[in-house]
This record gives C-alpha cells, structure tokens and sequence, in this order.
C-alpha cells in the first residue's frame, strides 16, 4: 500500500471556489450598474471606468513583482476595486481621479496590509473616502449628460425640491450623481448576488430598514414613503448596502453580527443624511462600520455546534460576555427608539416655529443688503420664473449656482429702489453656498449677505470677512472675476481669500449669477 497523503495545517480547503470565481461573479453583478452608467453619461463613464480598473490591476500587477510575491491580479480582486471605485464617481472628474483613487486603493489599503483578506476597510470606499476628501469640488461636481451641472436628486430633497422618482430608479433623465446612480440596475445586480447565495440578506435587510426608520424619524417628512423611497433611491444606499457593506472582507461573520453590522451603518448613515453638511456620506458610514468589525466579531459569538445552552464549556457557570452584552443592548436599543419617537415629536411641534425663525431670517438679511428698501415685496411673474427654476441649474457659465428667490425692495412711496437675490453655490469646499445680493435699480451691486456659510474655519469662513464680501460693494459690472493673486485694480476683479480659492470662487459665481438672471429676467 503505498498512499501519499497531502498534510497541511486549517483550513483544509474542500470546495472547487475559488478567489477568482467569487469576484467573477461581482464583476458580472455590476455590469448592469456599468452600462447604465456609460448609456447615460456616454463616452466620459466608459474612460473614467476604464481608468479606474487600469490604476488598480496594474498597481497590484506592479506592486507583486517588485515585492517578489505571487501575482494576484489575475484573481480579479483589483477588477472589482477598480470598478466599483469607477461606479460611485462623477463621470466629470478628470482622468487623474479614479487613476490616483485606484492607486490608493490597491496599493495603500490593500498591498500595504498584507493584500486580499487582509485589509481592514474597503478598498474601493476608502479610496471614494480619500478622493473626496482631498478633490472636493471635483467629487461632488455632477452633470446631465449634455454636460450642464446640477445637484444630485438627494440635494434637491434636502432643499425641499422635487424629485422624480421613477427617474432616480432608472438612473436616467434629470437622475444626476455618480456613475453608478441606477438603482434598477443595482437591484438586478444584487439579485443576481442573492440568487447565487454571493451575499446574503441580513446587511442590506438591516442596513436599508434601520436607515428608512432614521429618515422616517428624523427626516421632517414623517413615513411619507414616497420620501423615505427617494432616500433610499439616491446618494449610495443601494450600492453601499448591497454591494459595499457586504464585502466578506470586511464584515462580520456571523448572522447576529451581520444585522447589528448593517444596523450600525443605516443609522450612522440617517445621522449623516439628516444632520450632517453632505447628502452623499454613505461611504464614512460603512468605513466606520468596517472599523467596528473587529469588535463585533469578538463579542456576538455563535453557540459552539453540539453544546447546549446553559452549559458551561470552561467549567464556569457564569455567563459569557456576549450574553451579558445582549440585555443591556437591547435597553439601549428600546430606549434610543423612544428618544429617536420622542425627539420625532418634538420637531413636529416645533417646525413651523423652526421654519418662522428661519424666514425671518432670510428676510432680515434681505433687508440687510438692501437698506434703501422701505419694505420687499414679491413679483407674482417674477416668482413664477423662479419656481419654474427651482432644482436646475442657472445658465452654463457660473458652475453650480441655483436661483432660490428674487424679492423687489420699494421705497416709502411704492418705487423700485432695488432687487435682492438669494443663490445657492454648490461648489463650496465643504458644501453649499447661499448669499443674498442687493443690487440697486441702475445694476449696481449695493451689499451681500451669506445665509450659508460652512466652510472650513480660518479659511473658507473668512469669505463672510468685510475685506472680502465688501468689495462687491459699490460696483456696477456685467461679472466680477476672481483674481487669485490678489493686487486687484479694476472693477471686475475680486481680490481671493488667502488659501480658500475654491470658496471664494464659489461666491463670485453666485454673485454673477444673480446679476445675469436680474439683467436677463427682471430689470
């Protein structure tokens, strides 16, 4: 008898899967998602994706041979990184983005930590993370496919405009954002997943459950589920839960921590939707759930095959840490649920005091800009124009910049002394921009307000400075232009905030958006 016998230590693999067939089904998932993608946003989606992957599998490709290791990236583990990096990317941002993003996300998040298995995040979404952080105002720069910009469908519900859902789930029409935006493409991916047993329900089950009770809560639309469906439709969540979350990688192991896992990211993804700065902030939520892994993974530990509840398997009858965490967890749980209906409540009562306060405050910054004015009244032609634009774009020539309101200032006798305009950039580096401009009868800019300011503090902030919003002032100019090296001599130029050019461009565009729909549209 003469039999060899192949001895190795666990795991002792006993099945024909492989690496390469499970990101071969990921690959084929996605494709759906890719080819809305390039149908809808043309030539540039094509590139960006093609970009994308080439940064990650030459990276891996590259980094193997130097460091003498097996290469891997036949595995197609850099494919999938690369591709789903590509879908969750504007199809405007230049051709470096998703190159740099896929270099970062191979090389420092996965190479960096021992490759495939070993990296503690998701690749792709630290890598979102990363280029969002450092390209901002290219990262959240989205376009229509004949190129002009506008915000994402999950901006206009945050700005209380209204939005097409059926086009938010085809990912098509006005359904601007990320490559990736067509939830019905999405969906016929995750089944597909689902069906082959790829992932399974318990992440995007929670993840999605716990994130439309938060949006339910907290969003001020109550359970409309027209709303809480256009949450879910935009700004990552379908992705996120189906495709990001689920990364075996990076997630926990078990069932139970499967749904505490997916719990933690749908809420932490409501807190950051509802409350925070940028309607798209899905990645930090499950970066910070990839964070938390470890941690569930220790503690929710299945029963041991075989043992019987009750029973000791060290010889203690004391209960293990896990069953002593469950009670306490779930008081906490009943009891954030109370506060969470309580809180609900509170701002039902309180929103149309929240919404009187605010206006008067717009309105006092309208009178703030326009002095001359003895009251502001609105023009029902004028309104009308300016709800018909209401959630687009203005004009091609000012980046970002939306037309909120245009309010008429009347002198003690009932003459036109003056008109306020209310605009919003979304170009700022940290979010929105929203200023109000007094512009008197004869076009000359008279003073203007900000409403909305959250950039960063030392820097972007300083734009509500007097030296630099008061040097609109006085001015009468088709459009001001900013000069960054400072040293202005004319008119037209606005001297830029040291260090805080992309803010300060921001609230020139505004500014000269206002004046071209008022030369254009009113006086």
């Amino acid at each position: 008898m003469n039999e060899r016998y192949n001895v190795s230590s666990s795991p002792h693999v006993r099945s024909p899967l492989t690496t390469g067939h499970v990101m071969r089904d990921i690959v084929i998932s996605l494709l759906p998602a890719a080819a809305m993608g390039i149908w809808h946003f043309g030539l540039k989606a094509l590139i960006t994706i093609a970009v994308s992957i080439c940064a990650a599998v030459l990276t891996e490709f590259i980094f193997d041979r130097i460091c003498h290791r097996p290469n891997t990236w036949m595995d197609l583990s850099a494919v999938v990184t690369g591709l789903l990096l590509a879908l969750s990317l504007p199809s405007t941002v230049p051709v470096y983005i998703p190159a740099l993003g896929g270099v970062f996300a191979i090389l420092i998040v996965k190479c960096f930590f021992g490759g495939l298995g070993k990296n503690f995040m998701n690749p792709a979404l630290a890598a979102r993370c990363f280029l969002l952080i450092s390209f901002g105002s290219q990262m959240t720069n989205f376009a229509y496919t004949d190129a002009v910009s506008s915000a994402t469908p999950v901006a206009d519900l945050l700005a209380e405009r209204t939005v097409n859902i059926s086009q938010m789930f085809l990912g098509n029409g006005t359904a601007t954002g990320v490559i990736g935006c067509s939830a019905f493409a999405l969906f016929i991916g995750a089944c597909y997943l689902l069906a082959i047993n790829a992932i399974t329900w318990e992440i995007p089950v929670s993840f999605i459950a716990v994130f439309a009770l938060f949006i339910g809560l907290f969003g001020g639309h109550g359970f409309d589920p027209m709303y809480i469906t256009a949450h879910i439709l935009g700004g990552g969540i379908i992705m996120g839960a189906f495709f990001m979350a689920t990364d075996p990688v990076t997630s926990p192991m078990t069932q139970t921590g499967m749904l505490v896992y997916g719990a933690f990211i749908g809420l932490l993804s409501g807190i950051f939707r509802v409350f925070a700065t940028a309607a798209d902030s899905v990645s930090y939520a499950i970066i910070i759930g990839n964070l938390l892994t470890p941690l569930i993974d220790e503690y929710i530990v299945p029963l041991p095959f075989g043992l019987r509840k009750g029973a000791a398997n060290t010889g203690s009858s004391a209960p293990s840490f896990s069953i002593k965490m469950l009670k306490p967890a779930i008081r906490l749980c009943v009891i954030t649920l109370l506060a969470g209906l309580g809180l609900a409540g509170v701002y039902n009562i309180t929103k149309d005091t929240i919404a009187a306060q605010q206006e008067a405050k717009r309105l006092q910054s309208y009178q703030a800009v326009l002095p001359d004015a003895s009251e502001l009244v609105y023009d029902d032609e004028v309104k009308e124009m300016v709800d018909a634009q209401a959630g687009t774009v203005y004009g091609t020539d000012f980046g970002k910049v939306y037309i909120n309101d245009v309010i008429i200032g009347k002198d003690g006798a009932g003459g036109t002394v003056g008109y306020v305009v209310s605009a919003t950039s979304g170009e700022g580096f940290d979010g929105n921009i929203t200023i109000s401009v007094g512009v008197d009868t004869e076009g000359t800019v008279q003073s203007i307000a900000f409403t909305e300011l959250n950039e960063t503090a030392g820097m972007g902030m300083r734009c509500a400075d007097p030296e630099f919003k008061d040097q609109f002032n006085g001015r009468n100019v088709a459009a001001f232009v900013l000069n960054k090296a400072g040293g202005s001599t004319t008119d037209e130029e606005i001297d830029s905030v040291s260090g805080a050019s992309i803010s300060s461009g921001a609230v020139v565009n505004a500014v000269n958006a206002s004046l071209d729909y008022l030369h254009s549209n009113v006086m």
